[in-house]
């Protein structure tokens, strides 16, 4: 096959995979929103970050790149603990989601043999596109968690301290536990 059609569909894969990262980002929004309050909603999405690191692990395993495991622990290592900071400090969140984001694209630009700021074999291999969807999902959630900065944090005030006069949101919200 030409390279010509191999670069247009590569275009077309990337396309819909930033589609579908924004979709599912504001899915997550959305059905978060609707069931959750705003601490829960903070502790939650700490705890995604989590799980979402932990996908490296899994595919270092799956894909067998024994000489990836000690970067990729590393990173879910420095993930979990901004996630645990995360869950009392909303920038800590906001931080971590877009340097989440970052570190799929670097997946993603060393699985097309672009330029990777490590070693070949230190960083494990990822399914097509992978990093392209994460990283719109995740650049999406942080913009989305720095709009929610303020009711996150008035959401850790005890209930006998005033609440700020205005919410960062457009529509009311529950706050407390």
């Amino acid at each position: 096959m030409n390279h010509g059609y191999s670069m247009l569909g590569l275009i077309v894969i990337v396309i819909l995979y930033v589609s579908i990262g924004l979709m599912a980002a504001a899915g997550a929004i959305s059905m978060a929103r609707k069931v959750l309050v705003p601490k829960a909603e903070q502790i939650v999405y700490a705890m995604f970050l989590i799980l979402i690191a932990l996908f490296y692990l899994a595919f270092t395993a799956y894909f067998g790149v024994a000489t990836a495991w000690r970067l990729e622990l590393v990173a879910v290592a420095a993930f979990s603990a901004l996630a645990l900071v995360g869950m009392r400090l909303p920038s800590a969140l906001i931080v971590a989601y877009p340097l989440h984001g970052v570190w799929d694209l670097l997946h993603e630009l060393q699985a097309h043999g672009i330029h990777s700021g490590f070693d070949p074999g230190k960083l494990t291999a990822i399914p097509l596109a992978y990093g392209i969807f994460c990283a719109a999902f995740d650049f999406a959630m942080g913009a989305y968690f720095y709009t929610q900065r303020t009711d996150w944090s008035d959401a850790w005030k005890p209930a006998w301290q005033p609440h700020s006069a205005q919410s960062s949101t457009s529509e009311p919200r529950k706050t407390g536990q």
